[in-house]
């Protein structure tokens, strides 16, 4: 097998009936297989099978939750609509030595199960299957993918630790590839890593470095992403998010620095985001120009897990009424400062926090549907372009 190839390519040989070469790599396979099928056998009925469609008894909502794959033409939007990627589906080191040999999201993904009656776990992949984003095919197939459905931009989430970058290798294949022809932006995700998932918040993995020399530092790398034709501009000025700008020490004084360099070499203005995930206030209070929703962060549905049959004696997590955002969204009232609407189709940590996670249950297609309608309006009617 060549050395690109990836044990989940072996996983899904093996599988498919096709022995692996090599012995220590045909035994790590057949592990993987084992307990995927140990895991789908605990499952209802419905849930054994490989496609993971969800059935319509669900808490999920009513109807299948399956959507058959599109076959006409691209959608064409009037408004940009952008997608949050994380990059965490390949192994680094730092990985390999925080979690475990060959960790990624996939490992959260399989060990997740049913928690309540209907609950839609684990969310095992469709079309892509186990992918490693280090195989370049499937990032390309995500922007078919992405284009098939209308959007205009993948917001890779970007991680620096004072000059220490993590899970940049997607982005990097991104820039390498031209003819990947999606636009793209990026968003710092600023925060300390922490053992959050197993209930340590407290243990630091990483930490972040912020200081005057470090927001220098972060610009001057940004800034070459910045002048690639693909990225994406508001009015003209490349779009740069920050997930939590009350971390930063000053962050008024930040966006001052990143402007004042930017215009000094060559960029011209900027557009300054920050998300709603923790801090929520007018941005211009810190020298940014826009807020960006995050949701479910800083809006809180009604719970509603003592209406719900818990099949997990110990769960010690919270299910929350999805609904409750799609009620919502049909009121949106104007703030006085600039928001752009954000959406989610299902959210569900499970997989990260087994037996304590937070669940957003009732969520449909269909409701999903209104609420994107809904924010689409919105958008339609609060910008000018």
């Amino acid at each position: 097998m060549p050395a690109n190839r990836t044990l989940l390519e072996a996983f899904y040989r093996l599988r498919d009936g096709i022995m692996p070469k090599g012995t220590k790599r045909r035994n790590r396979a057949k592990n993987i297989l084992l307990k995927y099928y140990r895991i789908r056998d605990k499952l209802p009925r419905w849930a054994q099978t490989d496609s993971h469609i969800t059935p319509s008894d669900t808490v999920s909502g009513n109807g299948n939750d399956y959507v058959p794959l599109r076959t006409e033409d691209p959608v064409e939007t009037t408004i940009k609509l952008i997608a949050f990627y994380l990059p965490q589906f390949h192994p680094i080191p730092e990985n390999d030595k925080w979690w475990g040999k060959g960790f990624t999201e996939w490992i959260n993904v399989t060990r997740a199960t049913p928690q309540f009656k209907g609950h839609y776990q684990p969310r095992l992949p469709g079309e892509l299957g186990f992918y490693d984003l280090r195989i370049p095919e499937i990032m390309e197939r995500q922007v078919e993918l992405a284009r098939l459905y209308g959007l205009s931009g993948f917001c890779f989430y970007y991680y620096w630790f004072g000059r220490k970058k993590l899970l940049d290798m997607p982005l990097n294949q991104f820039l390498s590839n031209k003819k990947l022809d999606l636009g793209f932006c990026l968003c710092w995700a600023n925060e300390n890593w922490t053992r959050r998932w197993d209930g340590y918040e407290q243990d630091i993995l990483i930490s972040q470095k912020h200081s005057p020399e470090d927001d220098l530092a972060f610009i001057k790398e940004i800034s070459l992403i910045f002048k690639d034709k693909r990225y994406i501009r508001v009015d003209g000025k490349p779009l740069l998010i920050v997930y939590r700008p009350s971390l930063l020490p000053d962050p008024e004084a930040t966006a001052k620095r990143w402007r004042d360099y930017c215009h000094t070499n060559g960029i011209g203005d900027i557009y300054l985001a920050m998300t709603f995930s923790f801090d929520m206030m007018d941005p211009s209070e810190i020298g940014f120009d826009a807020a960006i929703e995050f949701p479910p962060n800083n809006q809180p549905a009604p719970q509603i897990s003592k209406n719900m049959k818990i099949l997990n004696k110990d769960f010690k997590g919270i299910i929350y009424d999805y609904r409750y955002y799609v009620r919502a969204s049909r009121n949106y009232k104007k703030p006085d400062y600039t928001l752009y609407r954000s959406v989610m189709p299902s959210w569900d940590n499970e997989a990260r926090k087994p037996g304590r996670g937070a669940v957003f249950a009732m969520s449909s297609p269909d409701l999903y549907k209104e609420w994107l309608s809904n924010a689409y309006r919105y958008t339609e009617n609060t910008f000018e372009s």
